[in-house]
C-alpha cells in the first residue's frame, strides 16, 4: 500500500509532480538531477511546496483554535477546530499533513543528491549553500508539523516510488525536536549571513532558532538568537505605523526576515479565505468578536486597527490578506516577533526591565502607552502582559492557539482542559494507508 504521508496522497499521485512546480521547470525523480541546473531546479521546487506548505491550510490550524479568529463559512469541518472537536476523519488536515511531508522530500531530493553532483559549473561554496537551504526547509517543515501532531515520522531519503521508506515508525517529540536542531545546525553552518527577506540565510536560521528555543523554554538561547538579528537594526526594524509592512503592497521591508513571495501566475490563495463576497471572497473565517474588540481599543490595539475592515453590512474580516491579483507574501518571520521572543526569555530569565523595554518597542510602534517598570514589577507580570501582547501583535498570524498550547494555557484561556486536546489528530486516512503510523493519544 502507498505510504501516505511520506509524499503525495494516493489521490493526487497521479495528477501532481512530487516538487509542485511550474511545469518548464518540473523534474519527476531524483536521477532528474545530474547537474547544476537540474539541482537549482530542484531547489526552486523545494521552495515552491514550502510556500504550498506555508499557506492558508497550515496557518487556519493555528488561527481557527484560538480565540482570535471564527469560522464564519460553509465548510463545516472548520467549525471543528473553533469547538475544539477536531475529529480524525476531519477532511481539512490530509492537505496539511501531506505538505509537510511533500515538502520535506522535495527538500530530501536536494539534500541526497547535491553531494553527488559532480557539475563544473556546481561551485562547492554554491552546493553548501543549496545544502543549507535544503536543510533549513526540511528544519522549519519538521517543527511545524510537530507543533501541530507531537512526533513525526523521520524521512531522510526521498520518496520516488510507492514502495520508498516504507515502515518507518513515529519518533517521540523529543526525538524529532532533536533531528530539527541537526538540521538547524547544518544550515547555520553552511549558509552565508546575508539578508535576503525571499530566501534563506544564515539569519533565516537565527529566526527559527530563537523561535525553537522558546518552544523548547531554552530561555538563554531563545534571547541569544533573537538578539542576534535585533542588533541587526542596519537591515531590520520595526517599521511604523504597523499597517507599512503589509499595506499598500508593501514588501520586502525592514520588518519581514523571511517572506514568502507569489506572483500573478502564481498566487496566495489565503486572501480568498478572508476576504468577503463582496470583495470576491469566500469569508471562510472572520476576527472574533474579542480580537475586533481588543483592536479597535486605542489603549490595546491601537494602529493594529488596521488589520480589520468593515463591510457595508457591518462585517468585520480580517485584511491582512487582500491583494488583487492573490499576490499577497506569507510572511514567516517579522523582527517583531523576535522582540517578543526576547521579552519573554528575558523575563524567565529575571531581567525584567530588559524584557519590558523589548516589551514597549513593540507598544509603541503600535502606538499604544508603554508600561511603567511600576505596573510590571514581577516575571508574571511581564509574562502575562507579553501574552496579551502577542495575541494582539500577531492577531492575524497563526501564533494564538500554539502560544497557548507551548505555555501550558489553553486550559485555562480556552477551556481546553483535555491536554489530548492540545494536539491535532493524525488524518483517518493516513493511518488506513500506514499500518506502522499511531494516531495521537486520545483519538483512537
Amino acid at each position: 500500500m502507498k505510504k501516505y504521508l511520506l509524499y503525495i496522497p494516493l489521490a493526487l499521485f497521479a495528477s501532481c509532480n512530487i516538487l509542485d512546480i511550474q511545469p518548464e521547470t518540473k523534474i519527476s525523480n531524483e536521477s532528474a538531477i545530474v547537474d547544476a541546473t537540474s539541482l537549482e531546479t530542484a531547489l526552486t521546487g523545494a521552495y515552491n511546496s514550502l510556500r504550498s506548505s506555508q499557506g492558508a491550510s497550515f496557518q487556519s490550524v493555528g488561527y481557527l483554535n484560538g480565540d482570535n479568529v471564527k469560522w464564519t463559512g460553509t465548510w463545516a469541518y472548520l467549525a471543528q477546530f473553533n469547538q475544539h472537536n477536531v475529529r480524525p476523519d476531519n477532511s481539512w488536515l490530509p492537505s496539511v499533513f501531506s505538505a509537510f511531508y511533500n515538502t520535506i522530500n522535495s527538500a530530501n531530493l536536494v539534500i541526497n543528491a547535491a553531494p553527488g553532483i559532480t557539475d563544473p559549473l556546481l561551485a562547492s561554496s554554491r552546493r553548501k549553500q543549496i545544502l543549507g537551504e535544503a536543510y533549513f526547509i526540511r528544519a522549519i517543515s519538521y517543527f511545524d508539523f510537530s507543533r501541530i501532531w507531537g512526533g513525526a515520522q523521520l524521512v531522510t531519503k526521498p520518496t520516488i516510488v510507492e514502495t520508498d521508506n516504507i515502515n518507518i515508525a513515529r519518533s517521540s517529540l523529543a526525538e524529532t525536536q532533536s533531528f530539527i536542531l541537526d538540521d538547524l545546525n547544518r544550515a547555520d553552518t553552511s549558509l552565508l549571513t546575508t539578508t535576503n527577506r525571499n530566501k534563506i540565510t544564515r539569519k533565516t536560521v537565527w529566526a527559527l532558532k530563537a523561535r525553537f528555543h522558546l518552544y523548547r523554554q531554552e530561555w538563554v538561547l531563545a534571547d541569544t538568537f533573537a538578539t542576534r538579528l535585533i542588533k541587526d537594526n542596519a537591515n531590520y526594524g520595526l517599521v511604523s505605523p504597523y499597517s507599512a509592512f503589509f499595506a499598500n503592497s508593501a514588501a520586502n521591508t525592514t520588518e519581514s526576515i523571511l517572506e514568502l513571495q507569489y506572483a500573478t501566475g502564481e498566487t496566495n490563495g489565503h486572501s480568498n479565505y478572508w476576504q468577503p463576497s463582496t470583495n470576491g471572497g469566500r469569508y471562510e473565517w472572520a476576527p472574533s468578536d474579542d480580537i475586533v474588540t481588543l483592536l479597535n481599543d486605542p489603549t490595546i490595539g491601537g494602529n493594529r486597527k488596521a488589520l480589520i475592515a468593515k463591510t457595508s453590512a457591518g462585517k468585520w474580516y480580517g485584511n491582512l490578506y487582500y491583494r488583487k491579483p492573490a499576490t499577497d507574501p506569507t510572511y514567516v518571520f517579522r523582527i517583531a516577533e523576535m522582540y517578543l521572543i526576547r521579552a519573554e526569555a528575558k523575563a524567565h530569565e529575571n531581567k525584567i526591565s530588559e524584557g519590558l523595554a523589548d516589551l514597549n518597542a513593540i507598544r509603541s510602534r503600535a502606538g499604544v502607552a508603554t508600561l511603567s517598570s511600576t505596573a510590571i514589577a514581577s516575571a508574571d507580570a511581564l509574562l502575562t502582559a507579553i501574552e496579551t501582547e502577542r495575541r494582539v501583535e500577531f492577531a492575524l498570524e497563526p501564533h494564538r492557539w500554539f502560544d497557548l498550547v507551548r505555555t501550558g494555557r489553553a486550559g485555562a484561556v480556552l477551556g481546553v482542559t483535555d491536554t489530548n486536546k492540545w494536539l491535532m489528530p493524525i488524518p483517518q486516512d493516513a493511518i488506513n494507508a500506514d499500518n506502522t503510523l499511531t494516531p495521537n493519544p486520545g483519538y483512537n
